[in-house]
């Protein structure tokens, strides 16, 4: 995850260097663009290959993985602050959805050169936020790598689980006047995991992000994370990250960090 203190950021990663992590999630929606070389990623629950040109988005929460790469490989990531990714993208309306396109020849390089402008810069989530909205409008354009786009209720239901994570499958539904099963069923496959076990995760995270922002009564953050009990967030803990929240805080957080190459 990146810095706490940051809202945006831009890291670059070469296969040359090294730094890959295992499959993971994070609160910060992720943009990955491959500028020369070629890779294959875990996203979600299939596997998927990228080349020079391409975009890959991962919206908050999705499980995401760097396989195998040529040794060539150079992308930038590129993140914001969940919060600060709805104030940039808020003006059109729009949400950060899985996506996997190609960018043309002129609009990859554009991109790319701003990217190296911002990379490793600390205090430039301005910078970050320019290129993180014409990234992302430009995703929204490109052409679909894997032969089809996010569908509408997927993308939809996402939007309204960025402000509103405890609404249930049944709520959704009645929101986007739509059948449970439907919603449910282009979820699962734009996502990559049940619905239930994607607002499962959004308590995770929240119950994280309670804790970096000062929060260090476990009990009283997972109540407030919207969990039952902190035996249920220590289960649910336990089951999608490998460890137990204080593990977590104490040391393996740190080693995440670590995996970064800046």
């Amino acid at each position: 995850m990146p810095d706490s203190r940051q809202r945006a950021f831009v890291w670059k990663y070469a296969e040359s260097i090294g730094g890959k992590r295992p499959r993971h999630f994070h609160q910060e929606p992720e943009l990955n663009l491959v500028v020369r070389g070629s890779a294959s990623f875990w996203v979600g629950n299939r596997i998927v290959s990228v080349s020079a040109g391409e975009l890959l988005a991962f919206p908050a929460g999705q499980e995401h993985a760097l396989l195998d790469a040529s040794p060539d490989l150079y992308l930038y990531a590129i993140g914001l602050d969940a919060a600060f990714s709805r104030e940039v993208l808020g003006v059109r309306g729009d949400t950060v959805v899985p996506l996997h396109v190609r960018l043309a020849p002129a609009e990859l390089e554009a991109v790319s050169d701003r990217a190296a402008g911002t990379v490793d810069r600390f205090q430039a989530s301005e910078l970050v936020a320019e290129l993180w909205e014409r990234s992302h409008w430009l995703g929204r354009q490109g052409a679909p790598c894997h032969g089809y786009p996010p569908h509408v209720l997927t993308r939809r239901a996402l939007k309204l689980l960025e402000t509103e994570p405890e609404l249930g499958l049944g709520e959704l539904a009645k929101e986007l006047r739509t059948h449970a099963s439907e919603i449910s069923r282009y979820f699962h496959r734009d996502i990559g995991i049940p619905l239930v076990r994607y607002r499962t995760r959004l308590r995770l995270l929240a119950f994280i992000q309670l804790f970096d922002a000062g929060e260090h009564d476990l009990t009283r953050a997972a109540s407030r994370a919207g969990f039952g009990s902190y035996s249920q967030c220590h289960r649910t803990f336990q089951s999608e990250l490998g460890c137990a929240p204080r593990t977590f805080f104490s040391v393996i957080r740190q080693q995440m960090q670590l995996a970064y190459v800046r």
